[in-house]
């Protein structure tokens, strides 16, 4: 289960120390590195939470786009199916000319669950709308073909995180990114109009 529909597994996550701090799995352009297909990080690691910073977190970035397909590369995107669906070879992942880059992806989903276990990660933040790190939403087709048209779901490498057991936030999971900013700053109050990506309007209303 992601952690944004699984308060249970929120509720028990363990508190973080300067000696164990959280080992969180973090999307490489979130984390910083200029793994976009553009050669950018989409301004992810702008909008990043501070506390990411603290003492008590531990970030581990990888990209398990740029793993195999390197930056720039063609936008892979999903094909008749979630990740799950790629896992379970139901769907592909091709890029605008319709190549198909369903290996090279599966494999990137590979390393990254690899560096999860062997890092005993305590969750990953990953980049939604993404057909490897998508968590929340997920694009139906090519992304650069109007009309765009999404969906409910998850991407190729955060497939494979959740059936090895390993929790996911997306971020703009905000409701969860401030309830785990509390568990970190003694005193933080999370602001209670925060919300996770799947209960935003949009979301609720369109998907």
């Amino acid at each position: 289960m992601r952690l944004p529909h699984d308060p249970r597994a929120l509720a028990e996550l363990r508190s973080p120390t300067e000696e164990e701090p959280w080992r969180i799995l973090v999307s490489g352009c979130i984390f910083g590195w200029k793994v976009a297909v553009d050669g950018t990080t989409y301004g992810l690691d702008q909008d990043r939470p501070a506390w990411l910073s603290s003492s008590r977190v531990r970030l581990i970035p990888f990209c398990p786009e740029d793993y195999l397909l390197g930056t720039p590369r063609a936008m892979p995107d999903l094909h008749g199916g979630d990740g799950f669906a790629v896992l379970d070879g139901l769907a592909r992942v091709l890029d605008p000319s319709r190549r198909d880059l369903t290996a090279q992806v599966v494999a990137g989903a590979e390393e990254m669950t690899r560096i999860a276990r062997q890092n005993r990660v305590d969750f990953a933040l990953m980049t939604d709308r993404s057909g490897a790190c998508g968590s929340q939403v997920i694009s139906v087709g090519c992304r650069l073909e109007a009309p765009v048209a999404y969906r409910k779901g998850v991407g190729v490498a955060t497939a494979m995180l959740l059936r090895e057991g390993f929790h996911v936030v997306s971020q703009r999971d905000y409701k969860t990114l401030e309830i785990l900013r509390s568990k970190l700053e003694t005193g933080y109050e999370p602001d209670p109009a925060a919300r996770d990506h799947h209960e935003h309007p949009w979301v609720l209303e369109n998907l």
